[in-house]
Order: structure tokens, then sequence, then C-alpha cells
């Protein structure tokens, strides 16, 4: 092992947690840090250790052999940091998926022409070891399909509607209280947060560029209480699915929506802010993983383990192979999903709506295999009308749902969902 010498940007929970770890570690120092308040009481002694103010400059010192960046954000500081630290020929560890969603290629292609390792297995499910699975554990596979729980916030939120029974709203000011999800939580409800990262373990699992500009994303916030009971009473879970696979046309799909997963899936089971990952493989079959994919103390430990590698001396690519071998292969989107179907219509309850939705569907192509409607309500106020169809495609349902939208009984964005079948 090579002793290095490591300077850190950003001291929030996760920076502190990875200098703990290596504090008095035979093999690694920190030499220098930055943070934005060199005054704040992080429960760490810095003594001995540079102060940084801008981190930019963390790039350009002599001291510094790998520079850790945990501040997170796919702009600056953090964008010129890891371009300048990779200029100039020293290794860096991120745990930005903002980052490598947006700018992975550039980076990538950065390391590679200056010969030093970009890092990045905290990128993506924190203590869960996927960027190493898919890079080394299943190198020898032609991966088919990846799906993934891969944001703790949204997994929390789901978890605790189903147990008991309360509202989205009412849920996520729960999980705001206690830490889970942040004042302003668009990034993970919205999917962003889950986007970034199958972006990256797309282009892992596929050998393709990674693409979060073509990414299909729906988010959870408008998962109702009784969507949660009906799927339970069908033998599924909601749960928040960052998906990629192989179509037979050759094309990648890639999408974030939420999804009905069977109760038999492993998936399935994945409960509060754990993430889980389900991977098919044509040599292994199925694999799955599961583990806790956030917090200071799984990430730090990812970090940790990148660190261990540089000082083996490991030669990384931060997508399995180099930017020259990356295909740029042709991305499939929500119209491209074959299977079935959930979809909740809020309606008023009045005589005819039924009648009307029918021949749109028809029209669509769309078969429905079961419906559900749930309750009267005085006149003219909303009910819910609640189909799963059979086997279709996302380009007939998008049809079909532009045209119900603009029926005057219709009162609400109409919901849909995937079923999965794994």
């Amino acid at each position: 092992m090579t002793h290095l010498r490591v300077g850190i940007a950003g001291l929030g929970i996760v920076g502190a947690s990875v200098y703990k770890g290596l504090f008095g570690q035979s093999g690694f120092k920190v030499t220098a840090v930055s943070a934005r308040d060199k005054t704040k009481n992080r429960g760490i002694d810095l003594g001995g250790v540079a102060w940084v103010d801008n981190p930019i400059d963390l790039a350009s010192r002599n001291d510094v052999d790998v520079v850790v960046e945990v501040i997170g954000g796919d702009g600056d500081p953090s964008l010129s940091l890891v371009r300048q630290a990779l200029k100039n020929k020293k290794a860096v560890i991120t745990a930005n998926k903002s980052l490598l969603a947006h700018h992975g290629i550039e980076l990538a292609k950065l390391a590679e022409e200056n010969k030093v390792a970009l890092c990045c297995e905290a990128s993506v499910a924190g203590g869960i070891p996927i960027i190493k699975i898919l890079r080394e554990g299943l190198a020898a596979n032609e991966i088919t399909a990846v799906y993934g729980i891969l944001n703790g916030t949204c997994n929390y939120i789901l978890t605790t509607m189903e147990r008991t029974g309360q509202s989205f709203n009412d849920v996520l000011d729960e999980a705001q209280k206690l830490g889970y999800a942040e004042a302003d939580p668009s990034l993970d409800v919205d999917g962003g947060d889950t986007g970034h990262k199958l972006s990256i373990l797309t282009a892992l699992a596929f050998g393709c560029r990674p693409d979060f500009q073509s990414l299909y994303m729906i988010g959870i916030r408008n998962i109702s209480a009784e969507d949660i009971r009906v799927a339970d009473e069908l033998g599924f879970r909601i749960k928040l699915i960052g998906q990629a696979r192989r179509e037979q046309n050759g094309k990648i799909l890639q999408m974030v929506t939420p999804c009905l997963v069977p109760k038999t899936s492993p998936i399935a089971h994945v409960g509060g802010v754990l993430n889980g990952i389900l991977m098919e493989g044509h040599l292994v079959g199925q694999s799955f993983v599961s583990g806790r994919g956030a917090g200071d103390t799984p990430t730090a430990s990812a970090v940790l383990a990148d660190l261990i590698d540089i000082s083996r001396g490991k030669s990384i690519l931060p997508f399995g192979k180099s930017v020259t071998e990356l295909s740029n292969a042709s991305k499939a989107s929500f119209g491209d999903w074959d299977g079935i179907f959930y979809i909740r219509i809020n309606v008023k309850d009045r005589v005819g709506v039924i009648a009307d939705i029918s021949p749109i569907l028809r029209d669509a192509g769309i078969s429905i295999e079961s419906f559900i409607q749930r309750g009267r309500s005085a006149t003219e106020q909303p009910v819910s009308i609640i189909m799963m169809t059979h086997e279709t495609n996302g380009h007939n349902i998008l049809a079909a749902i532009e045209k119900i939208k603009e029926l005057d009984c219709v009162m609400a964005e109409p919901l849909v969902m995937p079923v999965l079948k794994i």
C-alpha cells in the first residue's frame, strides 16, 4: 500500500465522518481540509491539518495526493475542484452523483488523460458497493436490467404511508422533522436524486455514456393513501423505482417512476430509509443487494473503500470502460415500456363518466383487466376510478391520458404507474 496524503473538501456529516475514519489509520494522512465555516464545531480535532478557505486550492497543494470531494452540486466549487485536481494529476474520490450525472464523461476523460483514478463508490447507494458489484463482481455478465430503490427519503415516506395510512403531505412533514427529508424535498420526492444515481448505474450496467437528460422521471407527490391500500389488496407495494433495461431493439430504457412491485419480489421488502438494487445478468440470473443508502458512516465507508483501492494501485475507470469504449446507445423511455399499468382517475361522481372514458381507452388500444370504483360522494364531488390494464405500452397510455385529461368530469391529473414483474 502507498502512503497517501488526503485533502477533504466539505466537512458536513459525511466529510467529518471520513475524517474520523481516517484519523490514526496507517497509510493515510489528512493534510488539508476546506469547508464554508472554520468556526463550526464538528466534533473533530483539526490540529496539524491545513485549513483552506477556497476548496479549489486543494487541487494545487503539494501536500495532497488525493482529493475527496463531498461538497455536492453539479456546479462550482465542486466541478472546478475536480477538474483542476485531475489536471494536476491528483486522484479524486467523489460522493457527488449530480456532478457525475451531468459531467461524468468530461471528468472521466480527464482522469484517463492524466492517468489518475476518479472513484465514485459513494455516489450511489452509500453503504452498498453497487458500483464495484457492476464494474467488477458481475463483469462476466451481460446485464439485461437494473431496478433500484435509490432514495431513502422516498422509501421512508412510502413505507410509512403503508404502515400508518397517513397522507403523503403528513408523512413528508414528519420526515422533515426527523431529518430524513430536506426543507426543500424536491430533488428527492420529484425523482431527481434517483435519476442522477440511475444514470450512473445505467452507464456501468450497459457500457454506455451517462445520459441524465434522456431520463423519464415522475416522483411520488401524487401517491395517495388510497393507492397504497389498493396496491396492497392486489398483492403489491408501491415503490419509487429507478429502472434501466436493454430492449429487444437494442435501445436502453431508463426511467424513474413509482411502480407497483409484487410482494413476492425481494425489492418489495426494502423498507424505511434503506436502499435496494435488483440486477439481472445472463449468467447469474437475478442478484439482489440491500442496505443503508445514505448517511454519514455508510457514505464514509464507500469513500474509504475507494481510498484503499487507490493506495493499492488499482486502475479504476469510473464507468467500467475507457471513455472511447462507452457507446452512445439510443435511449428508450416511458412510451417504450411494455407491460401492465395501474391508472387512477379522480372524477366527478355523476352518470356517464365511464361511458366518457371507455371509448378513449378503446381507441388507444388499451384493454382493462380490472376496474375499481370506491364509494359514493355528494353530487359532483370527486371519486376515484382505478384500473389495471392488460399488457400494453407507454405510448398508448400517454395518448389516452392526454385525452382523458380534457374531459370536464376529470378533476385532477391522472396517476399512472407501471406494474413490475420482478
